[in-house]
């Protein structure tokens, strides 16, 4: 940040002095929300630390729920009260629904031509629906889990084989998910698994549009300091297209090969149908959507898949695990009632035992409500809205602290607290409409995955919670976690999680 304000110091007095004299011309200004003081150039830049909705929260503290910032030459919006993101994301929907735009968003994710980063369109909705119907739908989620049996075994298996020693658990159950998600919607895991979880998480860190040429969008001096950014993010996505590219044309190779009128198999799926790249590859050659789509826009949502049906599952499956390790009681608790429900067949979905772990679920709602996947909703304004007699600019980026009104001591009896039994008085859900508890967002730009998601982590939680007897490795203490979340678009934790898995059956 030094380097920068240094880098701007003298532009920024030439370009004060020009604002300082067209506002001395009597040019009226609109009324922006409170905010802090903020410097020239820079605006309130000098008061980020990370990660952002942290930071955001202490703010909003000082300033009100609904606050303005500066940052560069962006406005900002921060949103901290469930009364003003449902008027937001409710009641001016679809005014909010659309994403803002970042370098990273841009050049990772084909110009922004996925569904999570596309600005809210007709083309949106036309990709959005083909992504539920083949694959995120509670139909699909269902027909999926033989998948997850399978790979939670595979976890099960490794786990016993390094029973008594410690194991990083965080990249265990990355690699689990991306297993899932990969053969759910690929027909097959990714060969190339490590260099696709870097990829992930580096790219989930600068999505985020908190680098300087985001910040800058007109600034040469910001694009030649954000110059090593962009060529890393580029060389990342020749990585990638390497990747998906393969994957692409293994299918369309394996789609020529299946016979017209062959009723034993219809395209790649593990099941004998189509998975979701044979379904595009087929109405891309039909030529009947009304938005005709190229392998770019095949590979932005695959790339979408990746990073959310990865990420999100693992990361709620990690900070459970964390939660439950640094709480004693409720681990017992859980353990207890996932070994009382499993004794007679371990296999959690075969037998439709998850609908009857009900602690369990609290767990995990509890888990998502102190650690939201998604820990800000970024959305951008698409014209100029006056909410509680503020102006909101059009254009402004908008964050909705999920993060902080799941810890609003207004709607939430000791927050900061870790207590799965506070679920059982407040009756909240995930579909969006209880809006102080907002872990998968709400509207339409509301996360499409949560039931994929869900079903995963469920089935991972329960798993392990009946096979294992969990501890952390000699010498550390769990009152000494650091619980400090990573930068990015998600909130996983900065510090991988270690632990010593002991099979159950030897342990008792």
């Amino acid at each position: 940040m030094l380097y920068l304000i240094t880098a701007l110091i003298l532009p920024a007095i030439f370009i004060f002095f020009k604002k300082w004299k067209k506002s001395k011309n009597g040019n009226p200004t609109k009324q922006l929300p409170p905010g802090p003081r903020k410097l020239p150039i820079i605006g309130n830049l000098h008061q980020m630390r990370n990660p952002p909705f942290r930071r955001f929260r202490d703010l909003s503290n000082h300033h009100g729920p609904l606050m303005h910032l500066k940052l560069g030459d962006c406005n900002a919006i921060v949103v901290s009260s469930p009364e003003i993101a449902k008027e937001m994301l409710k009641d001016l929907d679809p005014s909010f629904a659309n994403r803002p735009q970042n370098i990273a968003t841009k050049i990772m994710w084909y110009n922004s031509s996925d569904v999570v980063f596309c600005p809210y369109n007709d083309y949106w909705r036309q990709m959005r629906k083909l992504c539920i119907n083949e694959l995120l739908s509670p139909k699909m989620v269902r027909l999926f889990e033989s998948i997850r049996r399978d790979e939670t075994a595979r976890l099960v298996d490794s786990l016993r084989e390094s029973s008594g020693s410690y194991v990083n658990f965080t990249e265990k159950i990355f690699s689990l998910s991306s297993s899932i998600t990969c053969r759910a919607a690929f027909g097959s895991a990714c060969e190339d698994s490590d260099t696709l979880m870097k990829m992930i998480g580096d790219t989930l860190r600068m999505a985020a549009g908190f680098e300087v040429t985001d910040l800058f969008p007109s600034s040469r001096i910001a694009a030649a300091l954000s110059w090593g950014k962009v060529r890393y993010m580029r060389k990342m996505r020749r990585k990638l297209d390497v990747i998906l590219d393969d994957i692409i044309d293994r299918h369309r190779r394996n789609r020529a090969k299946i016979a017209p009128g062959d009723g034993r198999r219809l395209g790649n799926s593990e099941f004998g149908g189509e998975d979701l790249v044979d379904v595009f590859l087929r109405v891309k050659e039909e030529e009947e959507l009304k938005f005709p789509i190229d392998n770019h826009n095949i590979k932005a949502v695959l790339f979408d898949l990746l990073t959310g049906g990865t990420d999100t599952s693992a990361e709620i499956v990690d900070w459970a695990m964390v939660e439950l390790l640094r709480h004693p009681r409720v681990m017992a608790k859980a353990q207890a009632e996932v070994r009382q429900a499993l004794k007679e067949n371990p296999s959690i979905e075969q037998n439709n035992t998850v609908y009857n772990l009900k602690y369990l679920k609290l767990v995990i709602k509890e888990t998502l409500r102190l650690h939201p996947p998604g820990p800000m909703l970024p959305r951008s304004s698409n014209k100029e809205h006056s909410i509680n007699g503020y102006t909101i600019p059009a254009g402004a980026m908008v964050f909705v602290n999920v993060w902080a009104m799941h810890r609003d001591p207004r709607h939430w009896k000791d927050p900061e607290r870790f207590e799965p039994e506070r679920f059982e008085d407040k009756a909240l859900d995930f579909t969006g409409g209880d809006f102080e508890y907002l872990p998968f967002g709400t509207g339409k730009r509301m996360c499409p995955g949560m039931t994929f998601g869900l079903a995963t982590v469920e089935s991972a939680l329960a798993q392990m919670l009946y096979h294992f007897d969990w501890k952390l490795p000699e010498g550390v203490k769990a009152e000494d976690l650091d619980m400090i979340e990573t930068v990015g678009v998600s909130a996983p934790r900065k510090q991988n999680l270690f632990v010593v898995a002991t099979p159950y059956k030897l342990a008792h």
